[in-house]
């Protein structure tokens, strides 16, 4: 057994690459919302290993940002955000399992999803009512 502790900063992509990296089985669980990037890193578990509780929601979305200063500055912030909006899809595209164009529509505007539906679209495995281990015979 080895503990290994990273730090980083640059927000969620870097740690949903990280999840990817380590050899571990990644559980995921969303227990209330997993909105934007959260829906990343929900979606970025080891199959199999992607849950949520019934009540939980899931919502996906493009990035957003703003941008203010010389046109050539805001020029180049949009096309860090188309970029990001790409490489995010990919994201998606490979945890999902969903054709891109899908993606692209989904993500086109907040898509909200119950539980449910965020299993027949692909970010979670499974929903649960309760822990594996507490199952009664």
């Amino acid at each position: 057994f080895s503990l290994i502790l990273l730090f980083f900063y640059g927000g969620g992509l870097p740690f949903a690459a990280l999840l990817q990296y380590i050899a571990n089985p990644i559980h995921t669980l969303c227990v209330g919302q997993a909105c934007s990037m959260a829906s990343i890193l929900l979606s970025a578990g080891t199959p199999g290993q992607r849950r949520a509780l019934p009540n939980a929601r899931v919502m996906i979305h493009q990035p957003s940002g703003g941008a203010q200063g010389q046109a050539t500055d805001i020029a180049i912030r949009a096309q860090e955000i188309l970029a990001l909006r790409e490489r995010l899809n990919q994201i998606y595209v490979q945890h999902t399992h969903q054709h891109i164009s899908v993606i692209e529509e989904s993500v086109e505007r907040d898509h909200f999803m119950s539980a449910e539906q965020a299993k027949e679209f692909g970010i979670i495995d499974e929903v649960i009512q309760r822990r594996p281990d507490q199952d009664v015979e």
